[in-house]
């Protein structure tokens, strides 16, 4: 059922995609998985990347179909409004995507597996980001997604924003001392470093690393409070990632409230901040979500 689906609009796909190309294709979109070529500004779009999702409400863009998922408050509306859903995040349900006959997908990281089924229903572009250069590769996903559009003079007030903010938090981690980012899941901990899937907040926010040998895994270093008090960080960046997706789960800030955590430079200062998880692991390089990422940590680096 679901392959005859996919074919019977993989060959209507096939002949729409020919007539534009007969039409000639005028938006090209390079991505993670090459090139997807549009002949017109599309109108209905599906996107399982919520940080599309998010720059796109940002920039006034409705969008035709969304996974279920847990979103931050501000997209609350795709979560209980009528906007169709299209499946999870990782597993698109493909016969309600085809009924929508959307003129664009957008697929990242957690669905980028299913472009090749996904672009047999309509056109599909992925953009996933890597944690190299993560905000210039989201400012870029920004762009293209403004471009698409026609958005680029409401997204560009939106960057200059995102960008002013970015500086003055570069300013303050400069003179921070050393950070350390754990991440809480199911009692244990792991942490990331730069490079990494949250590395942006060493190589783009600028602070420094209390331990720079961590390897840039996906799933990061798992660490004990012994690492953690060995490291000794000057600030303790938690994400929370039960909470963030809704999982139950012992509470980040209960896990590290304990003898040993509670000697660390961080804890005895107050400089323990527990991260929108939402924004920054859920929906990751949205214009939103990067503008309330950086504004928190402006507010919490304020503190002497």
């Amino acid at each position: 059922m679901l392959l005859s689906t996919v074919r019977k609009f993989a060959l209507s796909a096939a002949l729409a995609l020919g007539a534009s190309q007969a039409l000639a294709a005028d938006i090209t979109i390079r991505h993670a998985q090459g090139e997807t070529k549009l002949a017109e500004t599309p109108k209905k779009v599906v996107t399982f990347d919520l940080a599309a999702l998010d720059t796109m409400d940002a920039l006034g863009v409705p969008v035709a179909g969304v996974p279920k998922a847990l979103m931050p408050d501000y997209l609350q509306k795709y979560v209980i409004g009528p906007v169709p859903k299209v499946g999870t995040l990782f597993e698109p349900d493909y016969e309600a995507i085809a009924e929508l006959q959307p003129d664009l997908i957008i697929v990242t990281a957690r669905s980028a597996s299913k472009f090749k089924e996904l672009s047999a229903i309509a056109p599909t572009v992925d953009l996933s980001v890597d944690g190299n250069d993560f905000l210039k590769q989201s400012e870029a996903n920004i762009r293209t997604l403004a471009k698409v559009f026609n958005k680029e003079s409401e997204a560009n007030r939106l960057i200059e924003k995102l960008n002013s903010s970015t500086a003055e938090l570069k300013q303050k981690t400069k003179n921070a001392g050393k950070g350390l980012l754990v991440l809480t899941t199911g009692g244990k901990m792991s942490t990331y470093g730069p490079g990494s899937r949250f590395g942006v907040l060493f190589s783009d926010y600028g602070m420094t690393p209390a331990d720079a040998t961590i390897k840039a895994d996906n799933h990061g270093q798992p660490i004990s409070y012994e690492y953690i008090l060995e490291k000794n960080p000057d600030w303790l960046f938690v994400i929370d990632r039960d909470a963030s997706i809704g999982n139950k789960g012992e509470a980040a800030s209960k896990l590290l409230d304990n003898d040993i955590v509670r000697r660390t430079t961080a804890w005895q200062k107050g400089h323990v901040v527990y991260l929108d998880g939402l924004s920054l692991y859920v929906v990751g390089g949205g214009l939103t979500a990067l503008q309330n990422t950086v504004d928190q940590l402006n507010t919490a680096l304020a503190k002497p």
